[in-house]
C-alpha cells in the first residue's frame, strides 16, 4: 500500500516539476499582481479624472424591487464601466509594450545583431510530383507511391 501512495507522489512531483506548470503558475502569480496594478491605475487616476469631466462613474438609482427583492441595474453597469475603463487600460499598456517590443527588435536588426528571418526559414520540404507526399531530398523513388524520381538509375531496367 505504500509504494501506491509512493507512486502517487512521485507523479505529482513530476507533473509540478515540468517546465510548462511551473510557467503557468508564474503567470498566474504575475496576472495577479498586474491586476491589482490596472485596478489601482483605474480607481486612483482614471475614473477621478472621468468624475472630474463627466461626472459621477458610478450609476444610482437604477433599481427595481420585485417581491421584497432589489435588482439593482446601477450596481451592474457601473461594474460593465469599470470592466470597460479596465480593458481600455490594459489595452493602452499592452499597445504601449508592443510598439516598444516593435522598435527593440528594428534596432537590433539595424544594429545587425540579429539574424533576418529569411535566413532563419528552413527550406521547403521536397515532396513527390505525383502523390505530393513529402519525401527525402536525396530519394530517388518515392516511398509513398514507388514512382520514379529525377536522378532514378538502375541498371536492371
Amino acid at each position: 500500500m505504500s509504494q501506491d501512495k509512493k507512486s502517487i507522489v512521485q507523479e505529482f512531483i513530476e507533473f509540478i516539476s515540468r517546465g510548462n506548470v511551473v510557467d503557468l503558475a508564474v503567470g498566474v502569480i504575475i496576472g495577479g499582481a498586474f491586476t491589482s496594478v490596472v485596478n489601482s491605475l483605474v480607481s486612483t487616476i482614471i475614473q477621478p479624472l472621468i468624475s472630474a469631466i463627466g461626472g459621477s462613474p458610478e450609476v444610482k438609482g437604477l433599481s427595481v424591487a420585485l417581491n421584497g427583492q432589489t435588482i439593482d441595474f446601477g450596481a451592474f453597469i457601473s461594474a460593465v464601466i469599470s470592466f470597460l475603463i479596465t480593458a481600455v487600460a490594459v489595452f493602452i499598456i499592452i499597445k504601449g509594450m508592443n510598439t516598444f517590443n516593435d522598435l527593440k527588435e528594428k534596432a537590433i536588426e539595424k544594429a545587425g545583431l540579429a539574424k533576418k528571418s529569411e535566413e532563419e526559414a528552413a527550406p521547403e520540404p521536397r515532396k513527390c510530383p505525383y502523390c505530393l507526399q513529402e519525401i527525402a531530398d536525396d530519394a530517388t523513388r518515392c516511398p509513398h507511391c514507388t514512382s520514379k524520381l529525377e536522378g532514378y538509375e538502375n541498371a536492371a531496367e
